[in-house]
């Protein structure tokens, strides 16, 4: 993403809360309780997170009513902004060691 739409991006009310509520994987459910976000409104922004490559799909579990629940991860760990010398935004994804234990967390909490 071109770093002018990133800023767009992130700029969006909800945006980088939604981010950074997503350090550990969560629902839209879990998001809009906790942001106090309305679900369709969280649900707009998990998808424009998705498509700015920020916001990933993390897994589906089972609810507690035994249906499968969409949970929500962040992609990157910070974005820095600089306008200095004209506008160059980084991206710091997250590290594979990171993604990796969150894996193995989940892998051993589904088996609970």
């Amino acid at each position: 993403m071109v770093g002018d739409d990133l800023i767009t991006v992130l700029g969006n009310k909800y945006n980088t809360d939604i981010l950074t509520a997503t350090g550990e994987a969560k629902s839209a459910q879990d998001l809009s309780d906790q942001l106090d976000v309305p679900i369709a409104t969280c649900y707009r922004r998990i998808n424009e997170l998705e498509e700015a490559d920020l916001l990933e799909l993390h897994d589906r579990p089972l609810s507690d009513e035994h249906r499968r629940v969409k949970v929500y991860r962040r992609k990157v760990d910070g974005v820095e902004v600089d306008f200095r010398d004209g506008l160059t935004v980084e991206v710091e994804e997250r590290s594979a060691v990171k993604n990796r234990l969150d894996d193995v967390w989940r892998d051993l909490s589904s088996r609970e």
